[in-house]
């Protein structure tokens, strides 16, 4: 793993546009860690996904446009509003030329089209997705399938326990793996046998990593789970580094240096996740 290399045709990239949960955080003392909600870019060699379109795409869609590419994947991982609200002021969205496949699995099948319309309209939304110069494309599949896209790429998902469903994904790219779980709920017994099977042979694992132990007493049945949980996955899947991710927008840069202490101290390879940061992985193959 690398946190300084540039992505190219021989590596699986990640990097961080938006990591916290439920809201965005602003001012001084959120900076360092960041206040966007999620976004993260991940290219598997030149092949690029954007998973969730939480405000942090943003920053990333000021960077596309200056070249924006005639095709691009956003894969949700959910239609909570913290993981959406962003894909309006997508800048790509701006471009005739670009045409923006948006998938979800957490309908049973349907696409979401319908939520992001009822959504993205008046009285909430002055305008409709459909009326940006790009072209959204809505593609619905049921969270357990496999993605199998136009060009042979092959994208694995599994369904995840939050409120209404959500959709974690697995990039597999030259013998390199990096899995996105966000938004769960942790069950008990922790964890469970297919999580682990989907994990296992990853890279890294980005996990919701939201609340301590002790604020989950408090947060039960929210959807979400501790940064515990998430070492106790990854060591059971053998996973050498853990993201954590989807931040508590309450915690401020202070605070989460202290988490990450913690973190390390359970778990050498894992760490807090945070906005700009890019991971690469050479390909092996």
């Amino acid at each position: 793993m690398s946190s300084d290399s540039l992505p190219d045709a021989e590596t699986l990239s990640v990097r961080f546009w938006g990591v916290r949960g439920s809201i965005p955080a602003a001012g001084a003392k959120f900076e360092r860690f960041g206040g966007n909600t999620p976004c993260v870019e991940i290219r598997c060699g030149n092949r690029l996904f954007v998973v969730d379109g939480g405000s942090g795409i943003m920053p990333f869609g000021r960077i596309l446009a200056a070249d924006p590419p005639r095709e691009i994947d956003i894969v949700l991982s959910h239609l909570h509003l913290d993981h959406v609200f962003g894909i309006p002021f997508f800048k790509p969205a701006l471009s005739p030329q670009c045409r923006i496949r948006l998938h979800c699995g957490n309908l049973r099948g349907e696409s979401a089209e319908e939520a992001l319309t009822r959504l993205f309209s008046p009285p909430l939304f002055p305008i409709s997705l459909s009326q940006l110069p790009g072209r959204f494309e809505h593609h619905g599949f049921k969270a357990g399938d496999d993605l199998v896209f136009a060009d042979g790429f092959r994208l694995r998902t599994i369904p995840l326990n939050h409120p209404g469903g959500a959709t974690g994904y697995r990039f597999d790219f030259g013998g390199r793996a990096v899995c996105y779980i966000s938004d769960i709920e942790h069950s008990d017994p922790w964890p469970p046998k297919d999580l682990q099977d989907f994990l296992r042979g990853a890279d890294l694992v980005i996990y919701d990593g939201m609340f301590s132990e002790t604020e989950y007493l408090c947060c039960q049945g929210w959807g979400h789970s501790t940064w515990q949980k998430g070492v106790a996955l990854a060591q059971a899947a053998g996973v050498p580094h853990l993201a954590v991710f989807h931040l508590h927008p309450m915690h401020d840069d202070a605070h989460l240096d202290e988490v990450e202490t913690e973190i390390k101290a359970a778990m050498p390879g894992a760490f807090l996740a945070r906005e700009g940061l890019v991971l690469t992985y050479r390909s092996r193959s």
